[in-house]
């Protein structure tokens, strides 16, 4: 579709190198600052679908914005300017290599994982006599590699990470301190819309000076499931599916086309209609979360707009 932005390739003054992740790409300018851009590319159980879903750039990307300023007295983040609705400009970071997943529910991966009879996820217990999307007594950590664009993103323990030294013991505490704060802090936040935070991810890298922030996004839809608070003991109750709020009806779409992104299974066509379907569900997303309307960026040329703000911006 011609209104999605789906592949960049700008080159901005003083850029040392891009990098062209699932969906955003960050490019590096004099080793100093990262312009990252949220593109309209759609990925689900890591692989990227051959269509862009308009207006999803800019939602990440709004809501990542927001929730950063909400969270930013808990947690530092590398945040410095939004000139462009789809971009981010912060200070450059060293990611660390791993991903911290935090849930306070059962489900997604988790539930999936449970139904197959393990008990134990990166080397946290679950309970037993689990129903799918029940509440853990406690939220859990339950980290994954860092997948390259294409690859999938690997379950790993606290104990593994510090036994193969991907982060120091020193470090890891910290991100774990900062992973329960903003999830308590996005609970709250998720309570005041009507929301329940289930599940999410965090990432986090070091600045120059060796400062460890929070990275990429928070809160958003392709980062976190959500469901709606009104209704939720009930559905429980009566063992019925719960209102999410996250991008897992495309992998439930996906799913009932026969496609779990395991080897030799094709991806099913998108229709335009379904992706129209898609872009209003990530607007209601957003509307949700946020509390706010959604105003939608100009896209008669993405690209255009984008290089002309970056550039603005960068000149100043």
């Amino acid at each position: 579709m011609s209104n999605t932005i789906t592949d960049t390739n700008f080159n901005f003054p003083n850029q040392k190198s891009v990098y062209k992740g699932k969906v955003r790409e960050v490019y590096n300018i004099n080793d100093e600052q990262l312009v990252m851009i949220a593109t309209d590319r759609l990925s689900a159980f890591d692989v990227v679908m051959p269509k862009g879903i308009p207006f999803k750039g800019q939602i990440l990307n709004q809501i990542a914005t927001k929730m950063m300023k909400d969270t930013e007295d808990l947690v530092p983040n590398w945040l410095v300017a939004t000139p462009d609705p789809n971009v981010a400009v912060g200070h450059l970071c060293e990611p660390f290599k791993v991903e911290m997943v935090i849930r306070g529910y059962m489900s997604g991966h988790a539930a999936r994982e449970y139904k197959a009879g393990k008990r134990l996820l990166c080397g946290v217990p679950m309970p037993e006599d689990m129903k799918e999307n029940d509440a853990f007594p406690e939220p859990i950590i339950t980290p994954a590699t860092k997948a390259e664009m294409g690859d999938h993103d690997e379950d790993i323990s606290r104990e593994e990470i510090l036994k193969r030294g991907i982060v120091s013991e020193e470090d890891y505490i910290v991100l774990e301190d900062y992973t329960r704060k903003l999830f308590k802090r996005g609970t709250e936040i998720a309570a005041q819309r009507g929301l329940i935070l289930v599940d999410t991810k965090y990432e986090f890298g070091k600045t120059k000076d060796g400062k460890i922030v929070l990275i990429d996004e928070i809160h958003t839809p392709d980062s976190s499931r959500y469901f709606y608070a009104e209704g939720y003991q009930e559905r429980q109750d009566k063992g019925e599916s719960q209102k999410q709020l996250s991008k897992e009806f495309v992998r439930q779409w996906l799913i009932s086309n026969n496609f779990q992104g395991l080897e030799g299974q094709t991806v099913p066509q998108m229709s335009d209609e379904y992706i129209k379907t898609v872009s209003e569900r990530y607007i209601e997303l957003y509307e949700n979360i946020t509390g706010e309307t959604f105003v939608k960026g100009e896209v008669s040329n993405i690209q255009n707009r984008i290089e002309a703000n970056v550039l603005s911006y960068l000149k100043t």
